[in-house]
């Protein structure tokens, strides 16, 4: 049946009109509190991070950015929030290392990695650092490596979690090695450092961000960075290629939102994260500790990510790595 035209124009204002709505919530956004959810508990690297970056985005986007610790299950549990939240920009994660292995340690994941999330902007880079505590009798990767070999299965090290950086920088030195170390998964990094502190645990392949305090107090020791090369603010700690050739990787933050946040809510999100990192606050928290600050359009995380994402899928897969 033909369209009367008093039917065609109805229709057609109701389309401007919804239009209309639409531009103007994507003018005022936002115009609510902002969550962003951080995979890990309180205390660790990944939290302090998201903390500072969320004071400087309040600053700018004029609303308070709510921080909400959501651990467990290597990261799966916090940012599967985000993949099932509404597309509006109201829900960010902050995502690290583990989001781009765990598809490769965990097939059965409850979201499409690839197409459940719409990138932000991609905060930094940098390497991990092998560290002990002070009073630990290993004072090289050298001793760690002839410990290892003497006594198979009895060192160990903790983590923040299956699938994370710390993981996966245990499971290539074992690999590479050809040692056995026990890894010991933790909901969070703090959880982690806590015990390691403790004497729980003998070291903790971490983040520069999450051990820097316990570097500076004296707490901890750093044995090696996982970098190529050495750190430009670690210059006395060796790279662990030193000890063990071909050992390299490095930990990353970026910013996602769900699929489907309109294009305007990413330009604004990626501008406000801009700035913030970009403040003197958030570049002495960070750069001190070794993290190289990206900060460009969506499209860099995106990248980096996928090629990350390969990596590691030959890398798990040519090592038998699992997320035990």
């Amino acid at each position: 049946m033909p369209i009367s035209r008093r039917t065609l124009a109805v229709r057609t204002s109701l389309f401007l009109l919804s239009a209309a709505f639409a531009t103007a919530a994507l003018a005022q956004f936002p115009d609510k509190p902002i969550r962003l959810i951080v995979p890990f508990a309180p205390g660790g690297g990944t939290d302090l991070i998201a903390r500072t970056l969320g004071l400087g985005m309040s600053r700018e986007l004029g609303q308070t950015v709510v921080i909400e610790n959501k651990p467990g299950a290597g990261t799966i549990i916090g940012t599967d929030i985000v993949a099932k939240s509404p597309a509006d920009g109201y829900t960010l994660v902050i995502s690290t290392f583990a989001h781009a292995v765990n598809p490769s340690l965990m097939p059965r994941l409850p979201y499409d990695n690839d197409k459940a999330f719409a990138p932000v902007i991609l905060i930094g880079k940098g390497p991990n650092v092998l560290v002990v505590r002070a009073e630990s009798p290993y004072k090289s990767v050298k001793d760690i490596l002839d410990a290892a070999k003497a006594n198979p299965g009895k060192l160990n090290y903790a983590s923040q979690g299956n699938g994370t950086s710390a993981h996966l920088a245990g499971e290539m030195f074992d690999n590479l090695a050809k040692v056995q170390m026990k890894h010991i998964p933790y909901r969070g990094a703090g959880p982690a450092l806590t015990d390691l502190m403790g004497g729980q645990v003998d070291m903790i392949f971490g983040t520069a961000t999450a051990v820097s305090s316990g570097l500076e107090s004296g707490k901890l020791r750093a044995l090696g960075v996982t970098g190529a090369e050495r750190s430009a603010v670690l210059k006395n700690v060796p790279a662990i290629a030193e000890t063990i050739p071909g050992y390299v990787m490095e930990s990353w933050y970026g910013l996602y939102a769900p699929a489907g946040t309109p294009q305007d809510v990413i330009a604004k999100l990626n501008a406000a994260a801009k700035k913030a990192v970009a403040t003197e606050e958030f570049r002495k928290k960070v750069e001190q500790e070794g993290l190289v600050i990206s900060a460009g359009a969506p499209a860099e995380l995106e990248t980096y990510v996928r090629a990350e994402e390969a990596r590691w899928r030959r890398i798990v897969k040519e090592n038998n790595i699992t997320s035990n």
